[in-house]
C-alpha cells in the first residue's frame, strides 16, 4: 500500500510552490537559469517568429529549469542516502549533471537556429 493522501488541487499546488521556493532559495545553478529565463521571456514575446518558433523557444527555455529541477531532486536523493563517496551515487549526480547539460545544448541550438533563420 502507497503511503499517499487523496488528491487535493490545492494542496498539491502548495506542494509545488514550496519546492519551487526552496529551489530558489538553495540552489544558486536554478536562480542564474531563472534570471536568464526571466531576461528572454520578453525576446520569445517581441521577436517576429512564427508561433511554432516562439513555442520551440519558449519549450526549451522551461526545459532547462525543468532539468535543473530534476538534477537537484537527484542530487538530495542521493545525499539523503549517503554522504559518503560512492561510485554509483557518483554516477547517478553525474547523469543528472547530463540531465542539464543537455537540455541547456538543445536550448542553445534551438535558439540558434530560429533566430539565424529570422536575421538571414
Amino acid at each position: 500500500m502507497r503511503n499517499q493522501p487523496k488528491y487535493n488541487f490545492f494542496k498539491n499546488t502548495s506542494y509545488a510552490l514550496k519546492g519551487l521556493k526552496d529551489l530558489i532559495k538553495t540552489e544558486s545553478s536554478f536562480k542564474i537559469e531563472l534570471i536568464i529565463t526571466i531576461i528572454l521571456l520578453p525576446i520569445i514575446v517581441f521577436i517576429d517568429a512564427s508561433l511554432t518558433n516562439k513555442a520551440l523557444m519558449f519549450i526549451t527555455l522551461m526545459g532547462m529549469l525543468l532539468a535543473e529541477a530534476t538534477n537537484s531532486a537527484i542530487e538530495r536523493v542521493v545525499d539523503l542516502v549517503t554522504l559518503e563517496h560512492h561510485h554509483m551515487a557518483g554516477r547517478a549526480k553525474d547523469m543528472g549533471s547530463a540531465i542539464v547539460f543537455l537540455s541547456i545544448f538543445i536550448f542553445v541550438i534551438t535558439w540558434a537556429i530560429v533566430l539565424i533563420d529570422i536575421y538571414n
